[in-house]
C-alpha cells in the first residue's frame, strides 16, 4: 500500500506540474489531474486483479495437483515429507513419526504448508489485491491534486512541490517502519526520485507548452 500510494502521488504530481509548467488554466490542470488519479487507480487494480489471479490460478493448480498425489502415491509423498523434515535437521525416525502423525490429522494441508509454503491465510486474494492497491493509488495521488485545487494560481506550482516532498516524507517513513529499516535512507531516496521526476516533467511541459 506504500508503494501504491507512493505510484499515486508521483505520477498525479508529475501530470499536474507537467500540465502547470504549460501554462494550462485551473480547469485544465485539476482535469488532467483527476483523470490521472482515475486512471491510475484503475490500472493498478485491473493489473493488481489480473496478477494476483494467475496466482491463484497457479495455487489451485498446486493444491490439485497434490490431492491427486495424495489419493494415488501416497507413500511416495509420505517419504517426501519425512525428507523435508529430515532436512531441517530431524533425525531419521523422528523425521518419520512427524511426517507420519502429521499426516493422519491433515495430510493435503500439512503437504500444502510445508512442501509447497500454501496455506489458507496466504491464499492469493485477486480482489483485495485490487481494491488495495487501487484505494492506496487513489490516496497518495489526492495529495497533489488538492494542493492545485486551493492553491493559488502563482503559488499552485510551489505548493504542489511542497506537499509532495512531506507526502514522501511521511510515505518514506512509514515504508522503513514497516520493513524495520532506519528512515533516513528511503526517505532521502524517495525525495530525491520525487524531485527528480518532479523536474523533469515540468521541463518537457514548459518546452511542449511552449511549442504548442
Amino acid at each position: 500500500m506504500v508503494l501504491g500510494a507512493n505510484d499515486g502521488l508521483i505520477s498525479t504530481a508529475c501530470l499536474i506540474l507537467g500540465v502547470a509548467a504549460a501554462n494550462a488554466t485551473r480547469s485544465a490542470i485539476l482535469t488532467a489531474g483527476m483523470a490521472g488519479l482515475v486512471a491510475g487507480a484503475a490500472a493498478m487494480a485491473l493489473g493488481e486483479y489480473v496478477s494476483v489471479s494467475s496466482q491463484r490460478d497457479s495455487e489451485h493448480a498446486d493444491i490439485a495437483k497434490e490431492r491427486w498425489e495424495l489419493d494415488n502415491v501416497p507413500d511416495r509423498e509420505l517419504a517426501e515429507l519425512a525428507a523435508i523434515y529430515r532436512a531441517k535437521g530431524l533425525s531419521d525416525e523422528l523425521a518419520q513419526r512427524v511426517a507420519v502423525e502429521l499426516t493422519e490429522a491433515d495430510a493435503l494441508g500439512v503437504h500444502l504448508a510445508d512442501e509447497l509454503g500454501i496455506s489458507e491465510s496466504t491464499l492469493a486474494r485477486p480482489v483485495q489485491a485490487a481494491v488495495s492497491s487501487a484505494g492506496s493509488f487513489a490516496v497518495g495521488a489526492a495529495g497533489p491534486l488538492l494542493a492545485a485545487a486551493l492553491a493559488a494560481g502563482a503559488a499552485r506550482i510551489a505548493t504542489t512541490i511542497i506537499v509532495v516532498v512531506v507526502a514522501l516524507v511521511a510515505l518514506g517513513t512509514a515504508g522503513a517502519a514497516f520493513g524495520g529499516a532506519h528512515p533516513v535512507r528511503p526517505i532521502v531516496r524517495m525525495v530525491i526520485g520525487g524531485l527528480i521526476a518532479m523536474a523533469f516533467t515540468m521541463s518537457v511541459g514548459r518546452i511542449f507548452g511552449a511549442a504548442v
